[in-house]
């Protein structure tokens, strides 16, 4: 990226927002029958900065591009705001119109209601038509510039324009912001060393997983399209259901990997809550935070979240239902992937069942791709004793991949404990009667 061609273009915007405040204010205030008209903003026609494609990208008209340069100006140039700290001096206070939110520090906070200044004055016609820049599906916030905002809150005036932070650090640094896992962001992103062609599937899981890459390649175009694009609803849903161990996480680490998409794994735990109106507000927290991302949000153990609804016996009952009317309604209009994963199909309630593009089974592998897991384990076949026949550890014992890895795992470990120069076939064997008896089957491991 061209960070010098973005900055100038961004002081170009700073410099038309300040002009914008001075005009607006003097006209609010003063009593001339022709007021100043407002500048038009620079003309972004012959830039190739990477803020001015992201503009014309988004199809930002010039009320988008002022509300995007107001919320970024706290970042960039906080002194452009001083005017809105001016005070009435009949009340001494910060006029009323202009919505301050005052930071610790002393500097003027751009809200909503500032946003309606700037559009619309004193009209009070003209600041409830601003709202509509703001709605979901507005260009600013559906195109990944800004975050959603509560427009039926009490304090709705008062709320924080803020800028998407991925947004905001691809015109700062040129990088994408990568939020960490914390208090109010319970996800973790996924990554991993292994790459597409160590996914170890059965043929029907991986045809059906390349459905999800197909819709990730050319989902755009068929929503574009003018027969079935009306039908369908933007974004892409899956269920990954199967045993433990079986590729359900690794898979959906491995989609983003693929398709240079970043893989959030939320932490269920961190989510639901027993006190009312919280689960629906941490849910909220992170898809505000993928909007527009191009995120994968992988929900692991999802019975948690989204199991099986209750019969309404009592207010709890009433409430808990009404959780998972909400969360419904948040996965339908992501417009990004998700993936819930579940042991058992069943476990999930057909409410959310019936809103997923593909359920996907993720079988025990044969001993066809065991032998392939095993082979992947044991790499250099050369630490192996002579007496160690994958091939038969493969027809022999039905794991899943992830109890190979934790065999094998074990394995190294004690040749490198007993400083072995080989893994004998007894170390093996251990490790897999250890992984046997966490699923409770012990039957059938002899020496």
């Amino acid at each position: 990226m061209d960070l010098n061609a973005t900055s100038k273009t961004l002081t170009r915007e700073l410099d038309w927002l300040d002009k914008v405040i001075e005009t607006v204010i003097a006209r609010h205030f003063q009593s001339e029958e022709k007021p100043p008209d407002a500048p038009k903003p620079p003309s972004l026609q012959k830039d190739r900065s990477d803020y001015a494609k992201a503009i014309k990208q988004g199809a930002l008209g010039e009320t988008d591009r002022l509300i995007l340069i107001l919320a970024m100006a706290p970042t960039l140039r906080a002194e452009v705001l001083d005017p809105f700290l001016f005070r009435n001096p009949n009340i001494d206070r910060i006029f009323t119109e202009f919505s301050a939110r005052p930071n610790g520090d002393g500097t003027f906070v751009p809200t909503l209601g500032t946003a309606q200044f700037l559009i619309g004055g004193g009209a009070l016609e003209k600041r409830l038509s601003a709202l509509e820049y703001f709605q979901n599906g507005s260009r600013l916030v559906a195109g990944g510039f800004l975050m959603p905002l509560n427009l039926f809150g009490e304090t709705k005036q008062h709320q924080p324009l803020q800028v998407v932070q991925n947004f905001l650090s691809l015109m700062l640094t040129g990088t994408r912001h990568r939020p960490d896992f914390q208090a109010d962001f319970p996800a973790k992103r996924l990554t991993t060393k292994m790459t597409w062609e160590d996914l170890i599937l059965t043929d029907r899981t991986r045809h059906e997983v390349g459905e999800i890459l197909a819709w990730i390649e050319h989902g755009e175009v068929l929503e574009r399209d003018a027969g079935i694009g009306r039908l369908i609803k933007p974004g892409y849903r899956s269920l990954f259901h199967g045993p433990p161990g079986t590729g359900k996480t690794l898979t959906a680490t491995l989609l983003g990997q693929r398709t240079d998409r970043d893989v959030y794994r939320v932490d269920l735990s961190m989510v639901v809550s027993k006190w009312i109106g919280e689960t629906e507000k941490n849910l909220a927290q992170i898809f505000d935070q993928a909007e527009g991302q191009n995120w994968i949000l992988f929900f692991d153990e999802a019975d948690a979240l989204f199991g099986k609804r209750t019969e309404v016996s009592q207010s709890h009952d009433r409430y808990a239902n009404q959780e998972v009317s909400y969360i419904l309604q948040r996965i339908e209009d992501f417009d990004g992937v998700i993936i819930l994963a579940s042991n058992f199909k069943s476990n999930i309630d057909s409410a959310f069942a019936r809103r997923f593009q593909s359920m996907i089974r993720f079988e025990l592998p044969r001993p066809p791709e065991r032998l392939r897991l095993w082979k992947a384990a044991f790499p250099d076949r050369s630490l192996l004793a002579t007496d160690v026949d994958l091939e038969e550890l493969a027809k022999g014992f039905e794991l899943s991949g992830g109890a190979i890895v934790n065999a094998a795992r074990y394995a190294y470990l004690a040749r490198l404990r007993n400083q072995q120069k080989t893994i004998s076939r007894a170390e093996i064997r251990t490790g897999i009667t250890r992984e046997l008896q966490k699923m409770g089957k012990i039957a059938g491991v002899n020496e």
